[in-house]
């Protein structure tokens, strides 16, 4: 008879209900799922108040979600989940390019950008010139041409477009092709760190836990091409003061790169390669619209 009898036979009970599930990969990982959430509540004893709150903050994440945020991914970014999903799936067996998390600000469709184009379309007050140079190219060294690179980043005051009233929409994002050598070159402005939104859920979390918001400077990028692997990574500012404590755990050795101030202050450079992985192209679901 399936009647509850203890704590520990709920735990069978849900499993045996799974069962039936006909796709064996949601069997597997709702299995899974379950067990270590059980495993979990066991462990820490979880009360009824500090489950209340639990659902509570998974209520409050969705709601916090819009049109400029994504509460949910910035969540799983704070817990670590979406760079151990990252590392996982993209472990570069052949040297290709070292992936990162995709963070909550991507947009799909940025503008189609000429090379040396300037992606800094409003007034950005403070922002040191910034020319970023680099190529695409196969784990064998072949040059990839025609790829695309989506690049977007904050302001020099921390903030993306969408965040801000002051910037143009579509501000500081773009996307590139590369030429025949598998080369890409823009302009834009050195990035500055930024705090990941702290007026929500997510905020109050790393409150509670004495954590700071501050993510190193950055700027992503979304490489792809027909018969390649979708690369996202992040490429770091070597000086940044929170390399070593992103609140996202984002940062790697490999994504750290060289951001060269020229004498006088007037003018930066970073000069960065891709490596691509053979596979299916496939993009994700944009955080925002």
């Amino acid at each position: 008879m399936n009647i509850v009898t203890t704590p520990d036979s709920v735990l069978q009970m849900t499993l045996h209900a799974m069962d039936r599930t006909p796709d064996p990969r949601l069997r597997t990982v709702m299995a899974a799922l379950a067990r270590h959430l059980h495993a979990f509540v066991q462990e820490v004893k979880l009360t009824e108040d500090e489950f209340e709150h639990a659902l509570g903050f998974l209520v409050a994440i969705g709601q916090a979600s819009g049109d400029t945020k994504n509460e949910v991914v910035l969540a799983a970014d704070l817990l670590g989940v979406s760079t151990l999903v990252a590392l996982l799936n993209n472990q570069d067996p052949q040297g290709e390019s070292p992936a990162a998390l995709l963070g909550p600000f991507w947009r799909a469709n940025a503008p189609v950008c000429d090379a040396g184009e300037n992606i800094a379309r409003s007034e950005t007050p403070g922002g040191v010139p910034l020319e970023v140079s680099g190529s695409v190219r196969t784990a064998d060294g072949q040059p990839v041409a025609g790829a695309t690179v989506d690049v977007w980043q904050a302001s020099p005051v921390g903030l993306y477009e969408n965040q801000d009233a002051a910037q143009e929409d579509m501000n500081l994002r773009g996307r590139f092709q590369t030429d025949a050598e598998g080369r890409f070159h823009f302009r834009s402005v050195r990035p500055a760190g930024y705090p990941v939104p702290t007026d929500g859920p997510c905020g109050d979390l790393l409150r509670a836990q004495l954590r700071h918001p501050n993510r190193p400077a950055h700027l992503h990028f979304m490489v792809s091409k027909p018969g390649h692997k979708v690369l996202i990574t992040q490429v770091f500012a070597d000086d940044d003061e929170n390399l070593e404590s992103d609140p996202v755990f984002g940062v790697t050795r490999k994504l750290i790169g060289r951001y060269e101030l020229e004498p006088g202050g007037q003018r930066a450079t970073l000069q960065h390669d891709f490596v691509l992985e053979p596979g299916e192209m496939k993009f994700p679901r944009p955080p925002i619209p």
